[in-house]
């Protein structure tokens, strides 16, 4: 790693924050009011820019120490892309893009406190989605996978039950698809699961990253490249990669959304982040690549149009995504999909964002979530001689535009109870 530059600012480097428009977004919402639930490793509670910020949280892991302690700076780091404050070296630390939402620390074992076998990573994912449904939390972020392969079935359904009904109680899920586009592409849980927003990532010219994994359960992408965020670094800061950012900047935009509408369901507000999205160029209404598009937050905030019916989700409801309906597109030869040129204020990720080098510390490896963010590993788990990778996921994002996609009947959604929920207590 690379330490923090002399004069230790941190915003100026935060190139996101200017490409969608940040500081004008916060003159109308800073997320206040809107608690988001983070699914990760644990956190640093007492990080500068994190003070405040986060509630009472919860730990799942099993393991020893608490939602405080954590084996890698994962957890610090997506919580200061949601809502960290910059408080630190006099309002130049890093910020989150929504500054005003708190941040409900939820831990699991990723593979940070210990081996992790399927059954008991989706089992804790599934209990603290419950616990953050229980606990008020609008937005639900995950960056965190499990590939589609190494999971158990039964474990999976049971997961997706607590989806359906976190989505039924309210709530809104999203997480990362994960970063191995180009070593396998196979599809991840919880994100290739229903009522999830599967996010993808893209880069400072808005074409979705090489790692970036593409299918059918890619909702949304947003920026996943040259992040800079709170860590448990040496200096604090840390600069990452990978569709875990990306997850938590589409967490981000939900909050900066319901908080203006809080009368919303999480049905509209994801409609509203679909309709103002920007669109894929190949003139599609979603592609494998970003989906619906690449979120535009200040967008869904100016001008957010219909949120259309609240009991209808704006994605057609289908089946779990399997590891092998998902490498239709992954590999270097895949086509990028590109934004159009920012022109006038149709589009909120700029292209040519500034340079320089960031006052932080390096990723020590491409996309590794190890002491830096943007990992796509994150833990080996092995039970009865089989290995399963646990994935810090990251998604690509998609265009912005016109139509929604038409969604199933109402007698399609799916009609789930509380109990129906195998987590609930």
């Amino acid at each position: 790693m690379t330490p923090a530059t002399a004069d230790g600012l941190i915003r100026p480097d935060q190139w996101h924050l200017d490409a969608m428009h940040a500081s004008e977004m916060w003159k109308t919402s800073k997320g206040d009011g809107i608690t988001v639930a983070v699914v990760d490793g644990g956190f640093k509670l007492d990080h500068p820019d994190l003070e405040g910020q986060f509630l009472p949280g919860k730990d799942f892991s099993g393991g020893s120490g608490d939602v405080g302690t954590y084996g890698d700076g994962h957890g610090t780091q997506m919580a200061s892309l949601i809502a960290g404050t910059g408080k630190s070296n006099g309002g130049t630390g890093a910020y989150g893009l929504s500054p005003g939402a708190k941040i409900l620390p939820l831990k699991i074992n990723n593979g940070t406190v210990g081996p992790v076998v399927s059954t008991e990573f989706l089992g804790q994912i599934g209990q603290a989605i419950t616990y953050a449904v229980e606990q008020g939390a609008k937005v639900i972020n995950v960056s965190q996978g499990i590939s589609a392969a190494s999971a158990s079935p039964g474990d999976v359904e049971k997961l997706d039950k607590t989806l359906a009904w976190a989505r039924q109680k309210g709530s809104l899920v999203v997480s990362s698809v994960g970063n191995s586009a180009q070593s396998g592409n196979l599809a991840e849980y919880p994100s290739a699961l229903p009522n999830v927003v599967g996010v993808g990532a893209v880069d400072r010219n808005v074409v979705a990253t090489s790692e970036s994994q593409q299918g059918p359960q890619v909702i949304l992408a947003a920026p996943g490249v040259d992040m800079i965020e709170a860590c448990t670094g040496k200096t604090g800061y840390c600069k990452s990669h990978g569709t875990s950012d990306s997850s938590a900047l589409v967490s981000a935009s939900a909050a900066l959304i319901w908080s203006v509408h809080k009368d919303w369901s999480a049905n509209q507000v994801l409609r509203v982040l679909i309709n103002t999205a920007g669109k894929p160029t190949d003139g599609s209404v979603r592609n494998n690549d970003v989906g619906y598009g690449v979120v535009r937050p200040r967008i869904a905030l100016t001008d957010p149009g219909d949120p259309g019916p609240a009991d209808v989700s704006p994605v057609p409801v289908t089946d779990p995504v399997s590891a092998a309906g998902a490498s239709a597109s992954a590999g270097s030869s895949a086509p990028a999909s590109r934004m159009p040129s920012p022109a006038g204020s149709s589009s909120d990720v700029a292209v040519g964002a500034p340079s320089g080098q960031p006052k932080a510390e390096a990723s020590s490896g491409s996309g590794r979530a190890l002491p830096v963010v943007g990992g796509v590993v994150a833990g080996l788990l092995v039970v009865a001689g089989v290995v399963f990778a646990v994935v810090r996921r990251r998604k690509a994002a998609v265009s912005p535009g016109g139509a929604v996609a038409v969604p199933p009947p109402p007698s399609q959604q799916p009609s789930v109870q509380p109990e129906d929920n195998p987590y609930a207590r």
